[in-house]
């Protein structure tokens, strides 16, 4: 009976995130979107980040002489 009351009220969290995001296809869309693209930018980010710190020593910017030609001077 209290959920029947609740939502006669107006509704929760997930009754007014379906009035913003989910009544127009384009609104919904649109988050999906920029979900998918914000959240591959999280996981590009994070994933290079634990890739630098397990291999650090390891890559070609960490040793000091590789590629380096002496001055000719």
């Amino acid at each position: 009976m209290d959920t029947v009351a609740r939502r006669s009220r107006g509704g929760g969290v997930f009754e007014s995130l379906y009035k913003v995001l989910m009544r127009r296809n384009s609104v919904y869309v649109t988050f999906i979107i920029a979900g998918a693209f914000l959240g591959e930018r999280a996981i590009d980010y994070g994933v290079h980040k634990i890739w630098e710190h397990n291999n650090v020593g390891k890559r070609y910017e960490d040793i000091p002489v590789l590629g380096q030609r002496q001055s000719e001077e």
